[in-house]
């Protein structure tokens, strides 16, 4: 009875297994598809449309992409943008969420569901005036003009404050006998402790920032200023990139390598968060 049931187990899991393995090929197939357009001269594909499924492929779409004048300054505004916005979301999500959860001050529950109705605001709500109030301000076509925007996330502070109410009292209780202060509490003893929830936020933080276009659109308004999302649109020249489906494919690619990079590199971080490993 017990060799059927064992039997019947490694079945299921071998059921589950399959049924895994098709569906991330169901998710790889669009990425593959969209390389394979991508190593296409576009007259081919206008030719045969079946001929990304054989050679000969070519790195000329990419090449035309590196040749074009601003590209490099497009993609170090893009860094410049999100590496800060990554930042600055980190450090004030982290000491909002720390507030939230470790301190009582008057007001504290009212202020955090203020916060939470931020996820509810969608950005074309406030889109308006906040084109309005940094025209005034000057900002536009400038660094904090593309970065202030994003600092203010309603997710960033909810996801820090849950995991900080997830970390034991009791290492504050011990931190304070020791006559340590709430900033060394905080910076010593529970920051390390949120690296997990941390690096998810950066994660999601870089991806979103990284992938803006609408935001960049209205405020970059100077070709030099441009992050790499506007700037590659700029450089299609006809409408959909119809006639030119290899080298749109190209692009995609192309912006889309650092973050996929990065997020294989700190995929583990985010699993952890998810499980809430590292608090446990």
């Amino acid at each position: 009875m017990s060799g059927f049931s064992s039997s019947h187990s490694r079945l299921g899991d071998r059921i589950v297994l399959a049924l895994v393995v098709l569906l991330s090929l169901v998710m790889v197939l669009p990425i593959l598809w969209v390389i394979g357009l991508s190593l296409k001269e576009n007259s081919a594909l206008m030719a045969d449309p079946n001929s990304v499924f054989h050679a000969p492929y070519i790195i000329g779409n990419y090449i035309n992409i590196i040749n074009t004048s601003s590209v490099f300054r497009w993609v170090l505004n893009s860094l410049i943008v999100s590496v800060s916005l990554t930042l600055g979301t980190l450090i004030l999500s982290s000491l909002a969420g720390y507030g939230f959860a470790r301190l009582n001050f008057p007001g504290r529950d009212i202020l955090f569901v203020v916060v939470l109705f931020g996820l509810a605001v969608p950005e074309q709500a406030v889109l308006v005036a906040r084109h309005q109030i940094f025209s005034m301000l000057g900002l536009h076509n400038t660094y904090p003009g593309l970065i202030l925007p994003g600092l203010s996330s309603a997710f960033g502070v909810f996801l820090m404050t849950q995991y900080f109410r997830a970390i034991p009292r009791d290492l504050d209780e011990a931190a304070l006998l020791d006559n340590a202060s709430r900033l060394k509490i905080f910076w010593k003893v529970l920051l390390p402790l949120t690296l997990p929830a941390q690096a998810t936020l950066g994660i999601f933080t870089f991806l979103g920032s990284w992938n803006d276009y609408f935001w960049p659109l209205i405020s970059a308004t100077k070709k030099d200023m441009y992050t790499l999302t506007v700037g590659l649109a700029s450089t299609q020249t006809n409408f959909g990139q119809s006639e030119g489906i290899g080298y749109l494919m190209a692009q995609a690619v192309f912006a889309g390598a650092p973050i996929l990079i990065i997020y294989l590199f700190f995929q583990k971080y985010i699993v952890t968060a998810v499980s809430g490993a590292a608090v446990r």
